[in-house]
């Protein structure tokens, strides 16, 4: 078998892996085409295929459950369930009141979406894309973008930033000092609260996928009897972490849904 690194598995190309069961390498590579000049990559190639789950299963979904009073079959009631819970205990505790029913269809759409992306990189030949930060910071200013038009819809442009300062009960002569303090403070921290969800989903699916990526790779430095040794470690070691990668990739879908909800909720009630 060919020297191949197991990190590469976990990092962008500009190609697709297929396993293969059969020497030298183990693996075909499709290589990706460069359309006007912009490369196409895996992970770009994930995200799709992600989209695309999403349009396949949810529209279905939706017109079920809109169509029946009692959704029916395991499969139509989990994902109702899923709805359900985004709704009823993450959107509207975080918004308030059924004014979060506005939001629903991003939170629903950012969950599933990061949900897909997790879950794929857990398929053999797949990657997530939510494991790059560029994916993840692309989501985050989505959900900044939605935090800023929300609370300039609800307070007004200037409203809304004024509205970020907190009340300082200090004399006029201080407060002109620290007012413009704590505006540009105020600011940098909703920069940097956006900023920490797009790194806490990418170092959580990332740091997974490398730690299974290390533990598999022992295989390939393991020689003579050790081999035999390590190879069924190894597999026992990754089949499990496999468990609690997949309850990661639901947990970390969930976190990214509740925080955009709460930064919305505080930008619709700044108090």
């Amino acid at each position: 078998m060919a020297a191949h690194d197991p990190l590469d598995h976990v990092v962008d190309h500009n190609y697709l892996e297929l396993p293969w069961w059969t020497p030298p390498t183990y693996e075909w590579k499709v290589e990706l085409p460069s359309i006007l000049g912009v490369q196409i990559t895996r992970f770009m190639v994930m995200e799709l295929i992600a989209a695309v789950l999403m349009v396949l299963i949810l529209i279905p979904v939706v017109r079920h459950i809109s169509a029946r009073a009692v959704s029916r079959g395991g499969f139509m009631n989990a994902f109702e369930a899923m709805l359900m819970y985004i709704r009823d205990e993450v959107a509207r505790p975080a918004i308030g009141g059924h004014g979060a029913d506005h939001f629903l269809p991003y939170l629903w759409t950012a969950f599933f979406f990061v949900l897909f992306n997790n879950l794929l990189g857990m398929i053999p030949g797949l990657a997530s894309p939510t494991g790059n930060v560029n994916v993840t910071a692309a989501l985050a200013v989505m959900t900044l973008g939605t935090v800023l038009t929300a609370g300039i819809r609800e307070a007004g442009l200037a409203g809304y930033f004024v509205g970020l300062v907190p009340h300082i009960d200090v004399p006029p002569v201080l407060k002109l000092f620290l007012w413009p303090l704590m505006f540009v403070i105020e600011v940098v921290g909703l920069l940097i609260k956006h900023i920490v969800l797009a790194v806490r989903l990418f170092a959580n699916m990332f740091a997974g996928h490398v730690v299974l990526a290390v533990i598999l790779g022992f295989i390939l430095v393991a020689k003579g009897t050790l081999f035999y040794l390590v190879m069924p470690a190894s597999i026992t070691g990754v089949v499990l972490l496999s468990l609690l990668e997949l309850l990661v990739a639901f947990l970390q879908a969930y976190i990214f849904t509740f925080l955009s909800a709460l930064f919305i909720g505080s930008a619709v009630h700044p108090h």
